[in-house]
C-alpha cells in the first residue's frame, strides 16, 4: 500500500513511518521541520507546511492509497496565545490535506484528533460517541478537522477515521503537547534538575504508549472504522503525583516535586474508553504505563 504521513519528522509521525515501512509499505512523508527533527533518509519527505497550496501537486504526482493526517499546531497553551496560526495550521491545513488527498483519489484519510475535543466530561471514561465540548482554540480546531472528514466523505466518498488520542508518551517526545510532561519529568530528574507539579497533583490524565499509538494508526488504514470517530488511550486515570513517581522510579531519581499554582484552564480529569475501537479495529493498549515509561527514560538516558 502506498501511504503518505503529514507530520512524519514529528514525536508520533515518525514512528508510525517505521511502522509503516516494516510492514511493507511505501512511504512518503511532508513535514515542515518546524518541530519535528525524526528525519529518515530512506523514504521521500518533502519538506513543506501542510497549509501550503503546493501540497496538492505533490499529493496527486505520489498517489497514496492512504493518507495519515498527523501534522499540527499541538499546544492548548499556544492556540490560546495565537488562535490564528493555530487555526492556520489545524484547520487550513486539514482542509488542504483533504482537497490534495481527494485530487489524488486516495482511498482514505486517518485522522489525528485528540481527546481535548470532549471538554470538561459528564463521566469518565468518555465514551467515543460522547458530546464534543471544545474549550480551546486547538479543540475546536479538531472539532473542525472532523467536521471536513464528514463533509468530503459525504460530497466525495473519501473514507476516514478519526483517532481521538489521549495523552501520547514514550521515546522521541518533547515537551509541547498535553503529554510533554513527561518528557519534563524525565529530563529533569535525569538531570538532576528540580521538577513541579500543579495544583495538589491529584489533577488526572490517560497516558498511552506511543508504539500503541501506531498500532491503532496501522490498523486504521485499513477498511475498518470507516466514518468513525474512534478513541485511542488505556481508560485509566494518573495523577499528576502518582505520574512523577512512576518516571522517578524509572529515572532511579528523588521523587520530590516542588508543588506550584494550579494553571489556568486545566482539566481536573480526562480518560477515554477504548471500547468501541477494540469492537472497529480489534485494537487494546498493550503496554503498561510503568513499562512504556521505563521504556521511555531509557531511550532519553542513551540520548
Amino acid at each position: 500500500m502506498r501511504v503518505l504521513v503529514t507530520g512524519a519528522a514529528g514525536f508520533i509521525g515518525s514512528h508510525l513511518v517505521d511502522r509503516l515501512l516494516a510492514d511493507g509499505h511505501e512511504v512518503a512523508g511532508v513535514d515542515d521541520l518546524s518541530t519535528g527533527s525524526n528525519v529518515r533518509d530512506d523514504i521521500d519527505l518533502w519538506r513543506l507546511d501542510v497549509a501550503d497550496p503546493a501540497l496538492a501537486a505533490r499529493v496527486e504526482a505520489f498517489g497514496p492509497e492512504v493518507v495519515c493526517h498527523l501534522a499540527a499546531q499541538v499546544s492548548v497553551r499556544v492556540s490560546v496565545g495565537d488562535p490564528l496560526a493555530d487555526a492556520r495550521t489545524n484547520v487550513v491545513g486539514t482542509a488542504n490535506v483533504l482537497e490534495s488527498a481527494r485530487r489524488a483519489g486516495a482511498r482514505k484519510v486517518v485522522f489525528a484528533s485528540s481527546c481535548a475535543v470532549y471538554g470538561v466530561p459528564d463521566a469518565l471514561p468518555v465514551p467515543s460517541g460522547a458530546a464534543l465540548r471544545p474549550a480551546s482554540p486547538y479543540a475546536a480546531s479538531k472539532v473542525s478537522g472532523e467536521v471536513y472528514l464528514q463533509t468530503y466523505r459525504a460530497l466525495h466518498g473519501l473514507d476516514y477515521t478519526a483517532l481521538t488520542l489521549a495523552n501520547v508518551y514514550g521515546p522521541r517526545q518533547t515537551p509541547e503537547g498535553e503529554a510533554g510532561v513527561v518528557s519534563i519529568f524525565t529530563d529533569a530528574l535525569l538531570a538532576g534538575r528540580p521538577t513541579r507539579v500543579f495544583g495538589d497533583g491529584g489533577q488526572t490524565r490517560d497516558y498511552v504508549y506511543v508504539l500503541d499509538v501506531v498500532d491503532a494508526f496501522a490498523r486504521a488504514a485499513g477498511e475498518g472504522g470507516g466514518g468513525r470517530r474512534l478513541n485511542v488511550g488505556t481508560g485509566l486515570q494518573t495523577t499528576d503525583r502518582a505520574l512523577h513517581s512512576l518516571v522517578a522510579e524509572a529515572a532511579g531519581a528523588p521523587d520530590e516535586p516542588a508543588f506550584a499554582p494550579p494553571r489556568l484552564g486545566d482539566l481536573p480529569a480526562m480518560a477515554i474508553d477504548p471500547a468501541a475501537t477494540r469492537d472497529a479495529l480489534g485494537w487494546e493498549p498493550r503496554t503498561a504505563l510503568r513499562d512504556g515509561l521505563a521504556a521511555t527514560v531509557a531511550w532519553a538516558r542513551e540520548r
